[in-house]
């Protein structure tokens, strides 16, 4: 099958190479990996364009260590990157459970593999003899046996999942014990400004307010209180002058009236 945006007679020209895999050994149907080296525009530190091999048309049922354990007959490689569509890299996210896992692909993937050597990505686009997805020492697992397998997986040990729960809400409480120690300690502590931060258990008696901190409240307080008076007298101004614009318009909309009630009585017949 062709990749969407590449059709298989169009893969040449897109400086692709074709890479010929089966399913099994006695698969009679074999698939076309398209490969080509990876350039970016900007390239990341974690695909270097010397090293890394650009694949599309991946089957669903392809994992990484499948991937990982068919390049590694060109060379040592690095990583084995597997995306729905091409893209930059994405962190992956630090698995929060042991018990669940991500959805798996439903389409073809593209991948990106990272060689330790430019020879292996060279030596990966000059293969011309059929590569096997799942032999008999690595076998992937598809239909009946796929799905008994998700099943199972899925199947969560209530004890085990109670103890992955205490151990997470135990390392929860040792982190929000940490945040309230830091906060104690800052209680009762006046900032720059002279204000002493009160929580809910209450204020705690703390470092006494200097001169200096009293005057700087008191000129805050002034500057506030003219800040607030001028706001009001500008609030006046406008709406003054909104008053006077709409009466305005009302005389200049009678003047327009009369005109027009003139113009109407002078109009007279005239043929010629």
């Amino acid at each position: 099958m062709a990749p969407r945006g590449v059709g298989v007679g169009g893969a040449e020209s897109a400086g692709f190479s074709e890479i010929p895999v089966r399913f099994a050994d006695r698969s009679p149907v074999s698939r076309r990996l398209l490969v080509k080296p990876h350039r970016a525009r900007e390239p990341a530190a974690a695909r270097p364009q010397n090293r890394t091999l650009f694949v599309l048309n991946v089957p669903p049922y392809c994992t990484q260590e499948s991937l990982l354990r068919l390049f590694s007959q060109c060379g040592a490689v690095a990583s084995v990157e597997l995306q729905d569509r091409p893209g930059p890299g994405t962190k992956p996210e630090a698995k929060k459970s042991k018990f669940f896992s991500r959805k798996p692909a439903e389409g073809f993937q593209v991948a990106y593999v990272v060689f330790k050597k430019p020879a292996g990505m060279m030596s990966a686009l000059k293969v011309q003899e059929p590569w096997v997805l799942s032999p008999k020492e690595h076998p992937i697992r598809t239909g009946l046996q796929k799905w008994i397998q998700e099943y199972s997986s899925g199947i969560v040990d209530p004890e085990a999942l109670q103890s992955d729960i205490d151990e997470f809400m135990k390392q929860h409480d040792k982190r929000v014990a940490e945040l309230e120690a830091v906060a104690e300690a800052e209680d009762g502590v006046p900032d720059e400004e002279g204000w002493v931060k009160v929580t809910r258990k209450g204020r705690r008696p703390g470092v006494p307010r200097t001169e200096a901190h009293s005057l700087q409240a008191i000129q805050r307080e002034k500057r506030k209180r003219a800040q607030k008076e001028l706001l009001n007298f500008y609030s006046w101004q406008r709406k003054d002058a909104k008053r006077e614009h709409i009466a305005q318009l009302r005389k200049k909309f009678e003047e327009d009236k009369q005109r027009i009630a003139v113009m109407r009585a002078e109009r007279k017949f005239k043929p010629y």
